[in-house]
């Protein structure tokens, strides 16, 4: 596991309960539990229980308003047109047409990466599976989801996000979430990569797609490279991966 207080610990941890659906009764979750808040609605509690199990101390923000009060007061605030989210990042929604800073907060969420293109890529409790009809607010599950935070960001995703708070993790030492991360090299193209093939290489594809990273270029990764390329304007959507293709995933990954 991730040493406990990062980013990357709580990642970790919140990784683990995708999946995880609320029961018997509505809003009843181990989360809800923990924060002693049980059958309310639980996205704020999920993420309370998570910085626990990582070693990690939020603002509470079981009631989500008073979380986004926290980060401000803290100044580890950033709206969302002024942002570059870091993994790591407590992102706020509201679901509400053109979501603006003064719009009401009414959920949040854990960021797993910035993808370079307006959208991130979440965890989130209490909300429904992407293509799957539910509240987005009150879905009864914990997903790993797609978001827009820039208005006219490339998938045509609809923005919904209020802003980003910072936790005050060990491993960064860039607290506020405005700043953009340090640049990154792109790992060399290391030649054409096609279904059936295996290695480090699909790894780094999987990663950048954020799928189960087992070095095996099967069907589920060709499905997320085709998609990747359609949404991404790549001439030849066929899943093979060739320069182009490389050079904007590992953009993504970074």
């Amino acid at each position: 596991m991730a040493d406990k207080g990062t980013a990357a610990a709580m990642i970790e941890v919140a990784r683990k309960e995708v999946g995880y659906v609320e029961g018997p009764k509505d809003n009843e979750t181990k989360y809800g539990a923990f924060t002693k808040v049980n059958f309310s609605p639980w996205c704020g509690s999920f993420l309370m229980w998570c910085a626990n199990q990582a070693g990690v101390k939020i603002p509470n923000t079981v009631y989500t308003p008073n979380g986004v009060a926290a980060f401000k007061k803290a100044k580890t605030w950033a709206n969302a047109a002024d942002a570059h989210p870091q993994p790591g990042d407590l992102v706020y929604f509201s679901f509400v047409p053109a979501a603006t800073p003064s719009s009401p907060v009414q959920h949040v969420g854990l960021v797993v990466k910035d993808n370079g293109d307006g959208t991130i890529t979440t965890i989130e409790g209490n909300t429904t599976r992407d293509g799957a009809k539910g509240s987005q607010d009150n879905g009864g599950e914990c997903a790993l989801k797609i978001r827009g935070y820039k208005v006219n960001n490339k998938r045509h995703i609809w923005s919904s996000v209020v802003g980003f708070g910072r936790p005050d993790y060990s491993d960064v030492a860039e607290a506020n979430p405005t700043a953009p991360a340090p640049a990154k090299a792109i790992p060399a193209f290391p030649g054409p990569i096609k279904p059936g093939d295996k290695g480090e290489n699909v790894k780094l594809i999987q990663h950048a797609l954020t799928l189960v990273e087992d070095g095996d270029y099967g069907p589920a990764t060709k499905k997320a490279v085709v998609a990747f390329q359609d949404n991404h304007d790549i001439l030849d959507s066929n899943g093979i991966v060739g320069p182009k293709t490389w050079d904007a995933l590992m953009k993504t990954a970074l």
